[in-house]
């Protein structure tokens, strides 16, 4: 007997049409936005230490990486894209009772796409193509996502862009619907990475290429699905050895939501900050507060921040922070340094920043508490709420009015404010690598939904290289 989850994921893969306009608007701006930020990542030698290939090889017909002149086999090269699109904490995000970044799949998604356009003889895949392959492999992480917490058990979240992945891929490459379920069972039957290198003591850069790692081995699983290996029908059920008894404590995974094409549409977008999700708001409430505290910051007394309770287990951290990927993921330190500075880039992570004492100071006046309505409409399925807010005391008595920000400007909510920014966000990012001539190019590409869509996806990658 097949587990039902592994039935339901591939029937949506084998055969669900997506007919949401919305989804496919917003899936072009996720696109435009992960390659942004895949092409800001080159500018930061940590990152780039890491692409090319694992020993050096000639692979002519390979998979081409965004932004280089790597030519790679499909499985590196979706861990030099997925690593380069994850890099700066910029992509887009979903939260719920799991959360993460669906973007993160692309890196699998073009590199198996343009590995099939450069290696078969049959029509080749489209943009539009690529676009439904996005919806699906955001829907499968994000409905997964909504009930069932794998960080509660330790489990890093990326489980869930490798399982995407496979599925999707698997699809991609047209195998059968009982391939794509032997694909999507070996996804799970390899379960997933810690969550140590997220959270002190531990907190370190392979949060940075942790996407880039599972996006890539769902590749591997789908190249070895359309080979024929086998795959394990009851690897979630079975009976002491299943992913449920192993890991679940005997609780099946929870899908009551119909897929469709709900998680691309109430994508959220990093627009303003490279900020950690939960803390976006947050940011936005203490660059209001700036200009009322700059010149003061001695004065002051308390810094009150109410958060949700994700945010609490998250990035809520007190002590010596030891790196960039420790300090992205500190409420506390990124909230010092928009009041400071009244914004927050990638660049404030990096010692020339964070040497400054102020922060500390700052973050030690600081008191983290659980706002319960922040929490509770953060989890309602028509709200998705990601709330913060922050109140200021000072030393004579007196207190600013608190700053409460309920939705970030990347909200589905604040979409038709966000586009614009988000545009010029994919700009800036592009302009950092390519001449503005070739960045107007790609811009205006993006901006024409109908050009865009019919192009073979090998020659819309070839304009990256």
């Amino acid at each position: 007997m097949t587990d039902q989850v592994l039935t339901t994921i591939a029937d949506y893969v084998y055969s669900k049409e997506i007919v949401s306009e919305e989804a496919y608007d917003t899936a072009i701006l996720c696109l435009a936005d992960a390659l942004g930020c895949a092409i800001l990542s080159l500018k930061f030698k940590e990152c780039t230490k890491l692409l090319g290939p694992v020993i050096p090889m000639d692979i002519p017909s390979g998979s081409r990486v965004p932004g280089t002149n790597f030519v790679l086999d499909p499985v590196q090269a979706a861990f030099n894209i997925g690593t380069m699109i994850r890099w700066l904490d910029y992509n887009d995000t979903w939260l719920a009772a799991e959360w993460g970044h669906p973007s993160d799949n692309l890196g699998g998604l073009l590199a198996i796409s343009d590995y099939i356009n450069r290696n078969t003889a049959a029509a080749p895949l489209k943009v539009k193509d690529l676009l439904t392959a996005m919806i699906k492999a955001y829907e499968i992480q994000g409905q997964i996502a909504l009930q069932n917490s794998f960080n509660r058990i330790g489990l890093d979240h990326v489980i869930l862009v490798k399982i995407a992945t496979a599925a999707v891929s698997a699809g991609l490459l047209g195998l059968t619907h009982e391939q794509i379920v032997d694909v999507i069972s070996n996804a799970f039957a390899d379960a997933g990475p810690l969550r140590t290198y997220r959270h002190a003591p531990n907190t370190g850069s392979r949060k940075s290429w942790a996407a880039g790692d599972q996006t890539s081995r769902g590749v591997m699983f789908a190249l070895m699905g359309m080979k024929g290996e086998m795959g394990y029908h009851e690897v979630l059920g079975a009976s002491k050895w299943g992913f449920y008894d192993v890991l679940f404590q005997g609780k099946p995974l929870l899908l009551d939501r119909p897929f469709g094409s709900y998680v691309m549409e109430n994508i959220l977008f990093k627009i303003s900050y490279p900020a950690e999700f939960h803390a976006q708001t947050a940011v936005e409430c203490a660059v209001k507060l700036h200009q009322e505290v700059v010149g003061s910051f001695h004065e002051i007394e308390s810094i009150r921040i109410m958060t949700h309770e994700s945010a609490l287990r998250i990035i809520d951290k007190k002590g010596k922070l030891n790196n960039p990927a420790d300090r992205d993921h500190c409420l506390q330190y990124m909230v010092a340094v928009a009041l400071l500075k009244g914004n927050l880039t990638a660049n404030d992570y990096h010692e020339k920043t964070a040497s400054d004492p102020l922060i500390d100071e700052l973050r030690e006046r600081m008191v983290v508490v659980e706002e319960k309505r922040f929490t509770k409409e953060y989890m309602d399925a028509d709200k998705r709420s990601i709330a913060n807010g922050i109140t200021i005391a000072f030393k004579d008595g007196t207190q600013l009015e608190s700053v409460v920000v309920e939705y970030p400007i990347g909200h589905r909510l604040r979409r038709e404010a966000g586009v614009p920014l988000l545009m010029n966000k994919f700009r800036d990012n592009l302009e950092t690598h390519y001449e503005k001539e070739k960045v107007g190019e790609l811009v205006e590409l993006f901006q024409d939904r109908r050009r865009l869509e019919a192009m073979d996806v090998s020659d819309f990658i070839a304009l990256f290289v």
